[in-house]
């Protein structure tokens, strides 16, 4: 657990080059690309740093430009582009080759009181009656392709529980909604910073291909080709991802070759913490 929580604490600690510059490392999750997830949180661990005082994000927008080159860092410039009295709005751009791969919106906000109501968190099973991701990968590994093989049966820093696991390689036709807890292995820092950027990074993962769902297309299919094209994060509320979150993701259309999904993610007792939205790109190459 100690190597899982350092996994993703080194992801997220930034080095600083200059004012205002920062540069990351990533990690291979099997895509051939850098994980989109890991661009946001990291750009939003950027921004966060050039925050003074106990402001915490409320909001990030992100928009992907260009598939991320796994073997080469990536640079974050931020423009401190407004310190108010109650809010800061940050704009970073994340740079590998001389080109920008990405870029991001951030506001923060101080911690105030107001008028609260939230969504009731979907009627699920508990995340210790479910089985690991990990482990059903694991499972059947055999059908993996060799290359690709030692990447995702790898060690992770978050444990995945689906609630209706699906055949990544072979799903069938369901409706485009799905439910799966979360959390991170081991034991994180305090700072409310780390745990807004792990569930930046974590709600990325499996997001878009809800919207496969009802094709019972698998997102690794010949000729497949899925990608973000923008992403959203909301934060309500307080929360520690090295506790139990739920993630429950729907895709109410999907056009153009584009699918559109959204996410809530609730704490165990029914606390909605954050929303999310993404617009992906779905396009099925058809072979000459």
């Amino acid at each position: 657990m100690a190597d899982a929580t350092a996994t993703i604490l080194a992801l997220l600690d930034l080095e600083p080059l200059e004012v205002n510059i920062y540069r990351g490392n990533n990690r291979d999750l099997g895509t051939g690309r850098v994980f989109g997830g890991q661009v946001f949180a990291q750009a939003l661990v950027a921004a966060q740093r050039t925050v003074d005082g106990p402001r915490v994000a409320h909001s990030a927008h992100g928009y992907f430009i260009l598939p991320g080159d796994l073997a080469a860092p990536i640079v974050y410039f931020v423009d401190r582009l407004r310190d108010g009295s109650s809010f800061t709005t940050r704009r970073v751009t994340a740079i590998q080759h001389g080109r920008a791969i990405f870029n991001l919106s951030a506001s923060f906000h101080i911690d105030e009181p107001g008028f609260e109501h939230h969504a009731q968190m979907p009627d699920v099973p508990d995340p210790e009656s479910l089985t690991p991701e990990l482990s059903l990968i694991r499972e059947m590994a055999h059908q993996i392709p060799e290359q690709l093989r030692p990447v995702l049966t790898q060690d992770r820093p978050i444990d995945w529980r689906p609630v209706m696991p699906l055949d990544q390689f072979k799903p069938d036709r369901r409706d485009p909604v799905r439910h799966t807890w979360f959390r991170v292995l081991g034991r994180l820092p305090d700072d409310p910073w780390i745990h807004q950027a792990v569930l930046a990074y974590a709600s990325d993962y499996g997001l878009l291909p809800t919207a496969l769902q009802p094709h019972g297309v698998p997102f690794r299919a010949p000729g497949m080709q899925i990608a973000s094209l923008d992403h959203s994060v909301w934060l309500h509320r307080a929360f520690r991802t090295d506790e139990w979150l739920l993630y429950s993701m729907d895709s109410p259309v999907a056009a153009g070759a584009r699918g559109f999904v959204r996410g809530s993610i609730y704490t165990r007792d029914g606390q909605l913490v954050a929303s999310v939205a993404q617009e992906g790109l779905l396009r099925m190459r058809v072979p000459k």
